[in-house]
């Protein structure tokens, strides 16, 4: 319409300035009334504010269509991969973080050394090595995005003894003598990995020294400095860490804490509401922390964005499920789950907030490993992310995901991501 009005214009000032000489009555004679009209805009001036209403008449219809991805869900909408086309609330690439991500605050502010690029660098290392993991299917156990990311930090910290706390069917133990092939292990496991092979796939290094089976030591319990003894360490700040027994992790930070422990890895830091265990990241989910903090309040922003991502993602949970009890909200509905949630008790919201402020007193580094790449690239649906920091390959680098060669991996690969945590720690006052 613009086109064929501004056509219509240059027509008419052709017309005035070729003929001055004609009968004004004869050039009335042939010209329509929309040219007319037009002449006579252009002459005093309102042709362009004409056009501008113009252009805003038709742009309004759209915009209210628009506008309604903000309030509605379709029938489609159920469907997480369906959301690629939304924008804004509802589009993958802004997703993240949206209702927060409370990361716990460090004594002085000290960060990783690492940056995006050495973890986009990594990556282009690590996926040739997964694709030869012996465990294909480590079903309740790590996928992709973890076992990376235990993989990246050993291989940058380069300790010299590791210990991990919940081996499995050992997949977390051939990850870490990927990073580091020669570094002896310590393993603590209720059940030896070899148990497993009379039913599939298993690993037991021949580098590592079992807790495990009859020989099980709980991690608090273990007599450290004899183990230090054995392996020659004497600086307990060249020993990583590794936690996935699904128990408290206040009460892990605690232990390594007294047995001298700098370098510490949780796999498993549930976010509030969720998890089996009390987490780093439900202890540091705090009004005073930017992103932390909730509303119980079930006609809120947050309860309305709630109930909506619920249907989206496995793992999100909305304003129901996240509080208990008065309102009760921190840890999971007011509770300190322990012992893959077999022993629970409730917990004031003072206590969980000394907490906070225990932890934030003995810690200098805190990082969280992002996912690996948007869910529009992974296809994952558990984790919502909403709750997660913005992923190493973003939503839409289609050719980075593929020149990196996580194209190759099957999509249940991508489905464990449950906002794994690095942490350094000190002594008070240290």
């Amino acid at each position: 319409m613009l086109e064929r009005v501004l056509s219509l214009r240059r027509a008419a000032q052709h017309s005035e300035e070729g003929d001055d000489d004609d009968d004004e009555s004869k050039t009335r004679k042939h010209v329509s009334f929309t040219v007319r009209a037009t002449n006579h805009l252009a002459r005093t001036g309102y042709l362009w504010p004409c056009l501008a209403l113009c252009l805003l008449l038709l742009l309004i219809p759209s915009l209210i269509l628009h506008s309604r991805n903000f309030v509605c869900v379709s029938s489609s909408y159920s469907d997480p991969l369906s959301r690629i086309g939304f924008l804004n609330f509802d589009g993958l690439e802004s997703d993240f973080g949206y209702l927060g991500v409370p990361w716990c605050r460090s004594k002085h502010g000290q960060r990783v050394p690492w940056t995006s690029k050495d973890l986009i660098k990594g990556l282009e290392e690590f996926i040739s090595i997964y694709e030869t993991r012996p465990i294909k299917n480590n079903m309740y156990g790590m996928g992709f995005d973890h076992s990376f990311g235990l993989w990246f930090i050993s291989r940058w910290l380069k300790p010299e003894l590791m210990i991990e706390s919940g081996a499995f069917k050992g997949h977390s133990t051939w990850v870490m003598r990927q990073a580091m092939p020669y570094t002896p292990i310590v393993s603590l496991s209720p059940r030896h990995p070899e148990k497993y092979l009379a039913k599939g796939p298993a690993y037991v290094d021949g580098n590592c020294t079992y807790f495990a089976g009859k020989d099980f030591v709980d991690f608090g319990s273990v007599n450290w400095g004899n183990v230090m003894k054995k392996h020659g360490i004497t600086d307990l700040s060249q020993v990583l860490i590794f936690f996935d027994d699904h128990q408290n992790e206040l009460k892990r930070v605690k232990q390594a804490l007294k047995a001298g422990f700098r370098h510490l890895v949780f796999e498993d830091n549930y976010d509030t509401g969720t998890g089996d265990h009390y987490s780093l990241r439900q202890i540091c989910d705090q009004f005073y922390i930017r992103g932390g903090g909730h509303s119980c309040f079930k006609e809120s922003d947050e309860a309305r964005i709630r109930r909506n991502r619920n249907k989206l993602w496995e793992k999100a949970v909305d304003t129901k499920q996240l509080c208990g009890p008065n309102d009760a909200w921190w840890g999971v509905r007011g509770e300190v789950r322990d012992n893959f949630n077999h022993s629970n008790k409730a917990i004031s919201f003072q206590e969980h907030f000394r907490n906070s402020r225990f932890l934030e007193s003995i810690l200098d580094v805190y990082w969280e490993l992002p996912p690996v790449a948007g869910p529009s690239l992974t296809h994952q649906t558990r984790y919502d992310p909403a709750r997660a920091s913005s992923p190493i390959v973003e939503d839409g680098r289609f050719g980075l995901f593929k020149r990196l060669g996580l194209d190759r991996l099957e999509t249940s690969v991508f489905n464990g991501y449950t906002q794994m945590v690095y942490l350094q720690i000190s002594k008070q006052g240290s």
